[in-house]
């Protein structure tokens, strides 16, 4: 079979409880610029129990097609129904990309399909465009066109890779949330909708579920804030983090850390920001004690204001930061809270 055979923009959309991921939208964005560039379509995957009702919220963010597999065996994800239905898309359909969020589901679900289908796979992408392949011409090898190039950071981020799969389709790739934009909803748009169920015979290596237990958290989800107040190794302690929980909670935003004060158990794991946390798009990014390393970086450098306070003034992160502060955190954010209160008392506003 030719490469030439598959066609269009495939996006795993990922629903828990028949609700939509965020990251399904996001990547429905960055479908239908792929999709612009190849002359093609996108298309949405959507697997679960009675989730036909979901195809609009699907199509008013992009999608120009829904395939839709129906069906109890995928009520609650398990990998190998999943599996299944997304292979079975993918043999009949043959897209030419095939998109997955790097959440827990997609990290579990993109490996064992890119396996089954026998093509490549490249996680965490943080750039998806479509090129030439090599980027440069090369003596005796042939530059493929319309490839999709899958740019991610590499070797601890100290370097960015561009990896393509020109000799093998579907091309996939999984996208952390945050890293895509999803377009402006488009009301009332419609998608055709596409029923297709591959059948589901147990084998062994379906599991049973035998309860599913929803824990109630308080933990705010920080890629949906618009103000992050974000401390690194600088801060010095946990009992520091107060400071910058003072300022948040004035300014009406969220507190966040890099990895360094995660790895110090000054924070959660949910609060941290960078490559091997969260990628964040926030109003405004207060970065404070981050020195500024690349694997931060590349979770917040999309903030529209990135405002740094380092007594480090050679700091990697001013070369980032719109605007930076030298100094002590400790003297520089109760005074800072002090005259956001002040102003903001004066404007008759809650603090």
């Amino acid at each position: 079979m030719g490469l030439e055979e598959y066609k269009g923009v495939y996006v795993f959309a990922q629903q828990v409880d028949n609700k939509i991921s965020t990251i399904s939208f996001e990547l429905l964005g960055k479908a239908k610029d792929l999709a612009k560039d190849l002359n093609t379509e996108v298309t949405a995957m959507l697997i679960g129990k009675d989730v036909k009702s979901l195809a609009d919220q699907l199509a008013e963010y992009g999608a120009d097609k829904v395939i839709v597999v129906d069906d109890p065996e995928c009520e609650i994800y398990r990998t190998e129904p999943y599996a299944h239905a997304i292979c079975s898309i993918i043999d009949k359909f043959k897209p030419e990309i095939v998109l997955f969020g790097a959440t827990a589901i997609g990290r579990d679900l993109a490996p064992r399909c890119s396996a089954r289908v026998h093509t490549g796979l490249t996680a965490d992408c943080t750039v998806l465009e479509i090129g030439d392949f090599p980027l440069n011409p090369m003596p005796n090898q042939e530059q493929k066109h319309n490839q999709l190039l899958m740019t991610r950071p590499a070797f601890g981020g100290n370097t960015i890779a561009t990896i393509a799969c020109p000799d093998n389709r579907p091309q996939m790739a999984t996208v952390r949330p945050g890293v895509m934009q999803k377009i402006d909803k488009i009301a009332g748009a419609k998608a055709e909708v596409i029923e297709f169920n591959p059948g589901f015979t147990k084998n062994n290596c379906y599991v049973d579920v035998e309860k599913v237990v929803n824990l109630v958290s308080d933990t705010v989800d920080i890629s949906a804030a618009k103000i992050l107040v974000s401390g690194g190794r600088g801060v010095g302690s946990k009992e520091n983090f107060q400071m910058l929980q003072d300022l948040a909670d004035v300014l009406g935003g969220e507190v966040a850390s890099s990895r360094a004060a995660v790895d110090a158990g000054w924070t959660s794991k949910d609060q941290q920001v960078g490559q091997t946390g969260k990628t964040v798009r926030p109003h405004v990014y207060f970065a404070v004690g981050i020195s500024g390393a690349i694997q931060h970086v590349a979770g917040m450098e999309e903030s529209d204001i990135i405002i740094a306070i380092n007594k480090d003034a050679s700091a990697p992160i001013f070369d980032v930061a719109d605007y930076g502060i030298v100094g002590d955190l400790t003297k520089i954010l109760p005074l800072l809270t002090e005259k956001v209160k002040k102003a903001l008392e004066e404007k008759g506003q809650t603090a």
